[in-house]
């Protein structure tokens, strides 16, 4: 799989780069565009993979999470440029679906397939779970409930406010688990999982903080050609803003944690994959959306903090769904079935809306 996305990228980054220049068909540029992004993201996955090893699970989850939202909060940037205010939220939306159904059913699933019962956490898991209900319930439907009888003037005014009381807490949430309260919640002996061999890191510390860095712009290149294609391919295949984002956009900005959340979970590493997947969603929701809310002011076309009732209810059904089956620290194959089948079913939805 390696050596496939290094060619993928060795071939896909300079196609990219001809094809821009003499406009291809936008079609094949979409494909190629995605396809280029996917490689790219598996770099990312390789290098905090080596990360995680050297710096502990969840600091390597936190920085997979990062990078791997990275892709799509570049992505997005170039939307919000683009006046693609739909396509944005959707993307989000399918981020939250995606990261919580998509990835973790896939983590439960590949890793249950091995194991009969895999355990990580319980008490980041119930952490994790009320700052998801927050997230996504509080922070997310009560504003669409206030703002529903607003002028567009006070529902910026009123999503500027949300997001910056979401970034704070972010980043309190963040010195709560790695600084002031880092290692307090450790499983104690009674709870103990298996244990793992020592491994060694593909690359370096340094070479890897090289390689995620640079890959990263190149994201940056082929992310900005991507969103260019999007209202053609869009006509083409009768495809909505709303299903290009939460699908489409959503799968592609996501590559580098789905890969890496399954390939952890298929090594025994539950809390890695687990926090991969539930700390992407946090922080797509609590840090990424707002810094767009805010971004995006600085366009001709803001962008207030209002989504669709069918993302909401499925960002609602989906965080529910996961905090049931999350909250034991106990998973299998079958729980990440249940995922998995809510996934599809909303993709369906989508697709016909």
């Amino acid at each position: 799989m390696n050596k496939l996305f290094t060619i993928l990228v060795l071939v896909g980054l300079p196609i990219s780069v001809v094809g821009s220049i003499f406009d291809w068909s936008a079609i094949m540029m979409f494909i190629i565009y995605c396809v280029t992004i996917v490689a790219l993201a598996g770099f990312i996955g390789r290098a905090t993979e080596s990360l995680a090893i050297v710096m502990g699970p969840r600091i390597g989850g936190l920085l997979n999470a990062t990078f791997g939202n990275a892709v799509e909060l570049i992505i997005s940037i170039f939307s919000l440029k683009a006046g693609l205010i739909g396509i944005v939220l959707a993307s989000l939306t399918g981020s939250v679906l995606g990261n919580l159904l998509l990835v973790g059913g896939l983590s439960f699933f590949v890793g249950g397939l091995k194991y009969k019962r895999q355990s990580f956490n319980v008490h980041e898991a119930r952490n994790n779970s009320g700052l998801l209900i927050f997230a996504v319930i509080v922070a997310f439907v009560i504003p669409e409930v206030f703002t529903h009888s607003m002028n567009e003037q006070e529902t910026l005014f009123v999503s500027i406010g949300i997001s910056i009381i979401l970034i704070v807490l972010y980043l309190a949430a963040l010195l709560f688990k790695l600084v002031t309260h880092r290692g307090v919640y450790q499983m104690n002996e009674s709870e103990n999982r298996p244990t793992h061999e020592e491994e060694e890191p593909e690359w370096g510390k340094m070479k890897a903080i090289i390689v995620l860095a640079v890959t990263t712009i190149a994201v940056a290149f082929v992310s900005e050609r991507l969103v260019g294609t999007f209202h053609i391919v869009g006509e083409k295949f009768g495809w909505s803003e709303l299903f290009i984002g939460v699908i489409i956009v959503a799968i592609v900005g996501n590559a580098a944690e789905h890969a890496s959340a399954i390939i952890m979970a298929y090594k025994n590493k539950m809390d890695v994959a687990v926090e991969i997947a539930i700390g992407s969603t946090l922080q797509v929701a609590m840090f990424v959306l707002p810094i767009l809310v805010l971004l995006s002011l600085l366009f001709p076309t803001t962008m207030p903090l209002v989504f669709t009732w069918p993302e909401l209810i499925s960002m609602v059904t989906a965080v529910l769904l996961t905090v049931s089956l999350s909250n034991d620290g106990d998973s299998n194959w079958f729980d990440g079935l249940i995922l998995l089948a809510a996934y599809f079913i909303m993709g369906i939805g989508f697709y016909f809306v």
